[in-house]
């Protein structure tokens, strides 16, 4: 088979990884691509935006599958181009990308279908938004309406917090805002290979949103993750599959909607259960990076089954993967390029690169996430003492990172 993976961060790295280990792949790949992604795929010079030139190169090439990545390019209809010339790709419609791409549309089809999440509001008008802001008291959140590229989030913790966050959010024309109570409990991410009513799960992840250590500072794309999640138990996933993932498949179903591709579950375990924060339209980055590492069974094979309309079981390693984020100084408000990068060639570990190029034959930053650092070991300490061992070996002055990514799951 020929498979095209479409992006060129983190996310699709870790895909065209997975990728490369099936034994159905004779030929990967990558539009754009990375630098990292080089090592084992063909990078295609066409921009994750170009839906016309990436139709024009599946066809000139027979590519067999297409796996996007972004969820811009799956807003802007890169399925339904795809599909229109009779190209099989996994990842969800444009109408069925809204789950992401519209926060209003993913609550609207969670209330109707009793599926558990957070009481919300939308609002056009900015004073509107505040008086309710002001009704409500705080903690409260604060979501804007649209792809943020996992930003666009405020989990306001002051009234003053909640109102500087709404004036941002309608600083431009066509600003819209959801206004959620503050859910509290332990976050976790589910995600799951999804075709209309076909749901199958992955193994879970615990991402790590803000900035900073001790969960301080904005919120981020993602700063460091883990899998799997102890705290987690069977039973709470098997409860997460039967309230929530699987009732929206189907509701997508029921909406004329279907799904088609990795259906993402950000969710809370509360003192009422699992509840839902937001569903997202493909796979989490940073949570790809640790996730597809752990899946012994073969990802293509298993996305062409659930293509297929056929259940399948996935196999797991049941090793412990952590990750470690290392981003551009003032990531999120700006980033760094062109600071060079070395070292990585003396890692014992696998680096999955998120915003790199190269510049005059050397490795460079060049995005606000860079690079990630993904240990394997039998236990969570484990990995944590490797991935922080390894990340030390990475030679840039312009990078930071957190140091206490899945602390909060350890003793």
């Amino acid at each position: 088979m020929k498979v095209l993976v479409i992006g060129k961060g983190g996310r699709e790295h870790a895909l065209a990884h997975a990728v490369s280990r099936s034994p159905l792949v004779d030929k990967l790949y990558a539009a754009p691509g990375n630098p990292g992604m080089a090592q084992i795929a063909e990078n295609v010079n066409i921009s994750d935006s170009d839906v016309e030139g990436l139709v024009r190169f599946a066809k000139e090439q027979q590519i067999d599958l297409t796996i996007v990545g972004p969820e811009h390019t799956l807003a802007l209809g890169v399925a339904d181009a795809f599909a229109k010339e009779g190209l099989r790709i996994f990842g969800p419609s444009q109408a069925a990308a809204q789950v992401e791409s519209s926060k209003e549309f993913a609550k609207k089809i969670m209330m109707k279908y009793d599926i558990p999440t957070a009481a919300y509001e939308s609002f056009t008008d900015r004073e509107a938004a505040i008086a309710y802001v002001k009704e409500q008291g705080a903690p409260i959140v604060i979501k804007e309406d649209g792809l943020k590229a996992g930003k666009g989030v405020t989990v306001a913790q002051t009234l003053e917090e909640a109102i500087e966050a709404l004036t941002a959010a309608f600083a431009q024309d066509g600003g819209k805002v959801v206004i959620e109570e503050c859910l509290s409990g332990f976050e976790f991410s589910l995600i799951c290979l999804v075709c209309g009513e076909i749901v199958v799960p992955l193994e879970i992840a615990q991402d790590h949103k803000r900035a900073y250590d001790g969960d301080k500072g904005p919120n981020t794309g993602g700063m460091g993750v883990y899998s799997p999640v102890r705290r987690i138990t069977p039973a709470i996933i098997e409860e997460t599959m039967e309230r929530v993932m699987r009732p929206m498949a189907k509701a997508m179903v029921a909406e004329g909607v279907p799904f088609t591709g990795f259906l993402y579950g950000g969710l809370m375990l509360t003192e009422d259960g699992v509840k839902t924060i937001e569903f997202n339209a493909r796979f989490g980055d940073p949570e790809a990076e640790v996730i597809l590492p752990r899946l012994k069974s073969d990802l293509v094979a298993s996305i062409l089954q659930v293509m297929e309309q056929k259940p399948c079981t996935l196999q797991w390693s049941d090793q412990v993967t952590l990750g470690v984020v290392l981003a551009s100084d003032g990531y999120p408000a700006g980033s760094t390029k062109g600071a060079v990068i070395r070292g990585l060639d003396q890692l014992d570990a696998t680096v999955y690169h998120m915003g790199t190029a190269i510049r005059d034959g050397e490795l460079v930053t060049d995005g606000g996430r860079v690079l990630i650092v993904v240990s394997e070991a039998p236990t969570l300490e484990e990995a944590y003492a490797k991935a922080y061992a390894e990340v030390e070996k990475v030679d840039c002055d312009r990078l930071f990172h957190r140091t206490d990514i899945g602390r909060k799951d350890m003793n």
